[in-house]
């Protein structure tokens, strides 16, 4: 075990960036409480200070380094900055050059070391840098602690190569964790009270490509619910090439797998979707979803879209608005093109202004703003198995199986009656709002 140094054990983690960011986060806080050191909730207590940063679009960076300085402002005298993550991994030289307040960098195959890393600067004194092992395994800690919801990285890295994306330059190739490994984490996280864990990784369905030699994600799922009790299974994040006709089947084999499918699209239009890389057609995907609807009742569909991808004519445009407005997504993100150095799109010609991408991605917002209060009114009247997440002195947050924390709505309930938090109640709906519900708790008359 690593000894940290007298009164210089209080670590302080900031996060930003998507959820597998959480995930590492997690691990390093586990990795750092083994070894001697403390958790804290105040940066300016703090001996050390991590950042764990994202760098997956421009705006995401901008936040990852205004971060930096904000810790390095609340920092006290001695304490040392630590930046770790996507940010780290893709812009070591320019972080350590151009903001020398940065004591030590962490890759995002590093991060598990972290113990040893601070060990390793109390020793000596120096700075240093620590990005050379992008494609480690993923390892599996074991909490003392758990939310209601929590979190599973299945795989880490992609192999995809869209030509937008940095994220196989940054998190490296496709690693998948075995089944066992998943299964074991599940049932520690269900003894700690957790209700609902959420699969997650770049790209879900390429789960088990490396080890099982096929996509995978139905075995593990088969899995899950054999030899697990975890009430609720989300899973998020899957591309649209291996939704297998097993994994469809798998869905509907249990209610304790939400009909809830995140499949990030990125465009409809055949033009932009070939720059992009993408491995599927436009009429593909109006067969999958078709597909998807037909075979998993009651299906809640969310996905992504890129507007303003270098090339992107007013006519994909169109065609992506109109594809938008006739599959009638349940819910949906819009990102404006990012132009980031590394990828293949960064030398593309016909790169869009800014002032084009936002008004596009406020066209598109609009129109599903109408889709999505359409889809909720549909619901008023029916009851819905809700999970309580917050709330106190009779106003309460619940989240039903439509609802992934933090990206969709939640329900509003009032009651006079106090609801645990982390049960499960049915929940009557009573009023649609543009992204959230209202409801009462629903009490059959006998």
């Amino acid at each position: 075990m690593v000894k940290a140094v007298k009164d210089l054990n209080k670590v302080f983690i900031l996060t930003m960036g998507c959820s597998k960011n959480d995930v590492d986060s997690e691990t390093m806080a586990y990795k750092l409480k083994n070894n001697d050191y403390t958790i804290i909730n105040n940066p300016s207590d703090a001996d050390y200070i991590i950042i764990n940063t994202c760098s997956f679009i421009n705006a995401a960076k901008e936040e990852s380094i205004d971060a930096i300085f904000d810790m390095i402002n609340q920092k006290k005298d001695g304490a040392k900055i630590i930046v770790s993550g996507c940010l780290a991994q893709r812009y070591s030289n320019e972080l350590k050059e151009e903001i020398p307040e940065i004591d030590i960098i962490v890759g995002t195959g590093n991060f598990q070391n972290i113990s040893e890393i601070i060990k390793e600067y109390e020793e000596n004194n120096k700075d240093d840098v620590y990005i050379d092992n992008i494609n480690a395994d993923i390892e599996y800690i074991e909490k003392d602690v758990a939310d209601i919801t929590e979190y599973v990285k299945i795989a880490e890295g992609c192999n995809n190569n869209c030509s937008y994306c940095i994220i196989p330059k940054l998190r490296g190739r496709l690693r998948s964790r075995s089944i066992d490994d998943i299964v074991n984490e599940i049932n520690h996280l269900h003894k700690l009270g957790t209700k609902e864990v959420i699969l997650i990784a770049q790209n879900t369905t390429d789960y088990g490509m490396d080890i099982y030699s096929r996509p995978s994600l139905d075995m593990l799922l088969k899995a899950i619910l054999e030899r697990t009790k975890m009430p609720w299974i989300r899973i998020m994040y899957l591309y649209p090439d291996n939704i297998t006709d097993d994994l469809i089947e798998t869905f509907n084999s249990s209610d304790r797998i939400l009909n809830y499918m995140d499949i990030p699209l990125q465009h409809a239009s055949d033009h932009v979707l070939k720059m992009m890389n993408r491995h599927i057609d436009k009429d593909e995907i109006h067969e999958l979803i078709t597909k998807l609807r037909t075979k998993i009742a009651d299906l809640v569909l969310r996905t992504t879209f890129i507007v303003g991808f270098p090339g992107e004519r007013e006519e994909d445009f169109r065609e992506l608005l109109n594809f938008i407005k006739k599959e009638k997504f349940d819910k949906l993100g819009v990102f404006e093109y990012s132009d980031e150095e590394g990828t293949r799109s960064y030398s593309f010609n016909e790169k869009l202004d800014e002032k084009t991408k936002a008004e596009r991605r406020e066209k598109i917002m609009d129109a599903q703003m109408a889709i999505s209060r359409a889809s909720l009114e549909k619901r008023v009247g029916t009851v819905m198995k809700c999970l309580v997440e917050d709330g106190e002195a009779g106003e309460y947050t619940l989240r039903s199986f439509m609802d992934a924390p933090d990206v969709d709505g939640q329900i509003y309930v009032t009651s006079d009656k106090d609801l645990e938090i982390g049960s499960f109640v049915d929940v009557k709906i009573i009023e649609a709002l543009e992204y959230d519900l209202r409801g009462e708790i629903y009490e059959p008359s006998k």
